[in-house]
């Protein structure tokens, strides 16, 4: 195994399978840490072994049950600032209340930035994390964050089946997600075609118009998240009636809350791509049986603490893709 002198790698609780790749591709052990859950719900984080003077890392997507993984990471922080660590980078792959970025109507939080706020005055020196839902959530921390693109694990996977695909369509099931469609398309060597979605509310989804070709092509849509599924799954059914032949629907991060997994699960889509991110329930992975593909972002973040520990580019290593971003 390789040795990352002053180098220490921790998990949160629900986050420690990807934490177990990351450290398994860097060739590292993963620090010893417990988090004690008290009968009244608080949370108690005590450190294994020593990290006097050690750069630390701590993984943990703030998904479900967002508000515990959120409080985890913020008692982890505070823990390892007292327990005399250098620095602490929060690495999560996954970050929560990411939509509530702005404010859409009067009388109403913006939750992104006081997430930022939090993490920063829990002493947190540096932030890691992939695919924010909006980029300009960067700005909201007075902190360096480092925002990876998992694109290049999408692109190496379709590029494995690229013949089964055939005649390829990158469909983008919203406007705001075009350009990702288009740099897909020219990397997968395929067609692009829009849908102009409409949102009737949180839960309810209107496909609106196809703009673009599909009839006897595969459909391909990417997007940064699944969540309840309502939008991928009008998508695919509306590029369905127009004849495409079948429809794989990729995301960075499944959410899939509420019924999102029974919603693919009964759609047209052929094949759900995601990563792993979020960890799925088995409750969640028996719905979607044959249907789920899971890709690891275990060696994207592994060479990313890797850069940062040592004090070199991260943005080197999704050349390829960041200008999709």
């Amino acid at each position: 195994m390789k040795e990352y002198r002053g180098l220490r790698v921790f998990a949160g609780r629900h986050s420690k399978a990807l934490a177990q790749k990351v450290c398994r591709h860097m060739g590292i052990p993963l620090g010893d840490a417990r988090t004690h859950v008290f009968p009244d719900g608080e949370l108690l984080v005590k450190l294994e072994e020593d990290v006097r003077g050690r750069d630390c890392f701590v993984i943990s997507s703030t998904s479900a049950p967002v508000n515990d993984n959120l409080m985890e990471l913020l008692i982890f922080t505070d823990c390892l600032r007292r327990a005399s660590a250098s620095r602490v980078t929060l690495v999560i792959p996954y970050y929560g209340y990411a939509r509530q970025d702005r404010k859409s109507e009067g009388r109403t939080p913006i939750t992104a930035k006081l997430i930022a706020n939090m993490i920063t005055a829990g002493g947190a020196d540096r932030v890691l994390t992939i695919d924010l839902h909006a980029a300009q959530i960067q700005g909201f921390f007075d902190i360096p964050v480092d925002h990876l693109s998992a694109t290049e694990v999408f692109l190496d996977y379709f590029e494995s089946i690229r013949d089964r695909l055939g005649d390829l369509c990158l469909v983008s099931p919203d406007v705001g997600n075009v350009k990702v469609a288009e740099g897909l398309a020219q990397e997968l060597g395929g067609g692009l075609a829009i849908i102009n979605k409409q949102r009737v509310s949180g839960e309810e989804i209107k496909a609106g118009n196809l703009i673009g070709e599909v009839e006897g092509r595969s459909v391909l849509m990417f997007d940064d998240m699944i969540s309840t599924g309502g939008t991928v799954c009008k998508a695919a059914e509306l590029v369905m009636s127009h004849g495409a032949r079948e429809v794989y629907v990729a995301a960075t991060h499944a959410v899939l809350a509420g019924l999102g997994a029974q919603r693919l699960a009964q759609s047209p889509v052929s094949s759900v791509i995601v990563s792993d991110t979020i960890p799925l329930s088995d409750e969640k992975k028996r719905v979607l049986e044959d249907k789920l593909v899971v890709l690891s972002v275990g060696p994207l973040l592994g060479d990313a603490i890797r850069r940062i520990h040592e004090n070199r580019s991260v943005s080197a290593i999704f050349r390829r893709t960041e200008m999709k971003r």
